[in-house]
C-alpha cells in the first residue's frame, strides 16, 4: 500500500504538504502557503511528465588509411612526455611541441583513425612569431628579462587532433518562478509573492562543437583559440602534413563525450533561460536533453605551439593558425607586483583618509 502514496512537495520552500479540511485546500506547514488541489495536480504532472536525459552519440564511421597513402608519413616520439607525432619526410622535427624536449624519428605511420577533416593553416611562422612578440606588450609585471631570455625561435606548426561533434538537442526545462510586489502604508510595509511554474521545450542544432582530442594539451588552451572557421574545413589530405606537424589522437571518441554534453548542455540552457523574462527569480527545476542525429567526426585543426623556458619553468604558448587568436600564461615579477599592490593600497588609503577628513569637516 505503501506504493500507492502520493506525497506533494511545496513549489515555494520544498517542505511536505498536506490537505487542510478546514480551508479545503493544500497548506504548507512550514511557510503557510496555500494551494488549490487541481493546481498542484497539474504542477505535480508537469515535473514528471518527462523522460531521462539522454544524450549518447553515434560513433564515427570514417574509414582507414588507403593503399600507400601513409608511405611518406614518420612517427616522432617525445623522450620526455611520450607523445607521438605525424608528419612527412620533408619535416626536420627536433623538439616536442609540448614540452620543448627532443623527440626522435620511429619510422612509418601505421593505424590509428585517418581524419576526415583538416583546416590548412592560413598564418605563417612569421605571424606567430609577431603575435607573441604583441603579446609581451603592456603587460607591466611581466619580467623584463623574460622578453629577451625566451626562444621564440621555437615555434612549430602543429595540427592538433579534435573530434566534431554534430546534433540537435531537444530539450524540455522547467523552471519555479515567481513576481514580488511590494508597497507600504503609515505602518506597515507589505509584500506579496506570486509563485509560476514555467515551462520552455524547443531545439537547437550544433555543428562542429570541438573537443581536444590530445591529451597532451590542456582544454582550456584549446577552447581558447575558438573560434575555427569551419567552412574553410577540407577534406583530409596527407599533403596538408607537408612542412608541419600532426598530433596524434590519444583520447578516444568515447572519452570526448562528457565535455560535447557538457557544452552542449550548457549552451541550451543559456539559451531557453534567455526566454524566461518578466520574474523577480528564475530557478531551473528540471532540466531534460534528448539527442537526435548525434553523430562524430574527426580533424585536425592548426595551432602554432611554442614553449619557452625561463627560470626552469616551461611557458606553452599557442596560436589560431587560422584567425590569429593567441593565448598563453606569462610569468609574474613579484618586485614589480608587490611594488604595484603597495601603490593600489596606498591611493586606496589616501582616499579613504580624504572622505573621513571631509566628513568630519561636515
Amino acid at each position: 500500500m505503501a506504493d500507492n502514496l502520493l506525497e506533494y512537495k511545496c513549489p515555494c520552500c520544498g517542505g511536505k504538504i498536506e490537505f487542510e479540511s478546514s480551508i479545503q485546500k493544500m497548506k504548507c506547514p512550514f511557510c503557510d502557503t496555500e494551494f488549490d488541489v487541481d493546481t498542484l495536480k497539474n504542477y505535480d504532472t508537469v515535473l514528471n511528465d518527462t523522460t531521462p536525459t539522454q544524450m549518447e552519440w553515434d560513433r564515427t564511421e570514417s574509414g582507414g588509411w588507403a593503399d600507400g597513402e601513409t608511405d611518406n608519413m614518420v612517427v616522432y616520439v617525445c623522450r620526455s612526455c611520450g607523445g607521438e607525432i605525424i608528419c612527412d619526410r620533408t619535416t626536420a622535427a627536433t623538439n616536442c611541441p609540448y614540452c620543448d624536449n627532443p623527440v626522435v624519428m620511429m619510422g612509418h605511420f601505421t593505424g590509428d583513425l585517418r581524419p576526415d577533416y583538416v583546416i590548412p593553416f592560413k598564418l605563417d611562422k612569421d605571424a606567430a612569431v609577431k603575435a607573441f612578440k604583441n603579446h609581451l606588450q603592456g603587460k607591466t609585471l611581466l619580467p623584463k628579462a623574460f622578453k629577451t631570455d625566451s626562444h621564440i625561435e621555437e615555434i612549430k606548426g602543429v595540427y592538433v587532433p579534435f573530434w566534431l561533434f554534430n546534433s540537435q538537442a531537444n530539450a524540455h526545462i522547467n523552471y519555479r518562478c515567481t513576481r514580488v510586489r511590494t508597497w507600504s502604508d503609515r505602518d506597515y510595509i507589505y509584500t506579496d509573492t506570486s509563485f509560476y511554474s514555467v515551462v520552455r521545450k524547443g531545439s537547437l542544432s550544433f555543428e562542429n562543437i570541438p573537443v581536444d582530442s590530445s591529451s597532451k594539451i590542456d582544454n582550456d588552451i584549446t577552447e581558447s583559440l575558438e573560434p575555427f572557421d569551419f567552412s574553410q574545413a577540407v577534406d583530409f589530405q596527407t599533403a596538408y602534413l607537408a612542412g608541419y606537424l600532426a598530433d596524434k589522437y590519444d583520447v578516444a571518441e568515447d572519452k570526448s563525450v562528457e565535455r560535447a554534453n557538457q557544452r552542449v548542455t550548457k549552451s541550451t540552457e543559456t539559451e531557453f533561460n534567455g526566454t524566461v523574462t518578466g520574474y523577480t527569480t528564475v530557478n531551473t527545476e528540471n532540466v531534460n536533453i534528448q539527442l537526435s542525429n548525434a553523430k562524430a567526426k574527426y580533424a585536425l585543426l592548426p595551432v602554432w605551439l611554442m614553449t619557452t623556458k625561463w627560470n626552469n619553468q616551461i611557458y606553452l604558448f599557442a596560436m589560431n593558425g587560422q584567425t590569429g587568436k593567441f593565448v598563453g600564461n606569462l610569468p609574474t615579477d613579484m618586485s614589480a607586483f608587490f611594488k604595484w599592490f603597495a601603490g593600489i593600497a596606498g591611493a586606496v588609503a589616501a582616499v579613504c583618509l580624504l572622505v573621513m577628513w571631509l566628513m568630519w569637516l561636515m
